[in-house]
């Protein structure tokens, strides 16, 4: 019997976009990760093409989970274009963003696969970006490898990820949000549908089906001493230092 595990992801950087139902001009994000999103992060590092249905499936089949660390701030960028050859202009497009944000993100599977995934992930073939190419992450991606874990376990075990400075304006609230897929045979009382479970990465032929996301909320569980695991990566520490100084 092959083993299982829980590979988990903290996704950070100054703007992130996760769009599930973007359409023409109007290029929306979703709250938080869509599972679509992450598992393209994971295919590019891994180095799955876009035409490669069979690579993808192994991926999408990994039961996925976000965990809500520091919500950001949602905003509009107004996109112009220009035909490299003929010079026209394309039409104006809006484009949302979540600015400052930071999740944990986590995909429950086989154990050979996560490690797979988890190697990539630290020497990618194609470097990982939070939903656009646009939007690279701001500190590296992994957070670890679990062995024999449940998804629910280890999104409500990770320490709390926000940043130094979001620690520094505002206390720790007593729960934070998750939403994951149901494990199997679970029953479901009350759930959404988000349409980002991927089944063709294929840019002729991108194809997303329906997947069930349950929303619940975990104790923060805020490491000893309220440190952030991640404070000595924080590229913004030395502005907030200046802002303080300058007040």
């Amino acid at each position: 019997m092959s083993r299982t595990g829980v590979l988990a992801l903290r996704l950070a950087g100054p703007l992130q976009s996760w769009g599930a139902s973007s359409r023409f001009t109007r290029r929306t994000t979703e709250s938080a990760p869509t599972k679509s999103g992450v598992i393209g992060l994971l295919a590019a590092a891994a180095g799955v093409e876009r035409g490669d249905d069979a690579r993808l499936a192994t991926l999408a089949a990994l039961r996925f989970g976000v965990r809500v660390d520091q919500p950001g701030t949602r905003i509009r960028d107004f996109h112009t274009a220009h035909h490299g050859v003929t010079g026209v202009s394309m039409p104006l497009s809006e484009r949302f963003y979540l600015a400052d944000a930071v999740f944990v993100a986590t995909v429950e599977g086989d154990h050979a696969v996560l490690t797979g995934l988890r190697d990539a992930l630290r020497a990618p073939v194609h470097p990982p970006y939070l939903g656009r190419r646009s939007c690279p992450p701001s500190e590296p991606v992994d957070l670890g490898l679990y062995e024999d874990a449940r998804l629910e376990d280890v999104l409500a075990g990770v320490p709390w990820q926000a940043s130094a400075w979001y620690r520094r304006r505002h206390p720790a609230p007593r729960t934070l949000t998750v939403l994951r897929e149901t494990a199997p045979g679970e029953p479901v009382t009350a759930a959404d549908v988000l349409r980002d479970q991927p089944v063709s990465f294929d840019a002729a032929h991108r194809r997303h089906t329906l997947r069930t996301v349950v929303t619940a909320t975990v104790p923060t569980p805020v490491p000893a001493g309220g440190g952030s695991p991640q404070e000595a990566h924080d590229p913004f520490a030395a502005l907030d230092v200046l802002e303080e100084d300058s007040t």
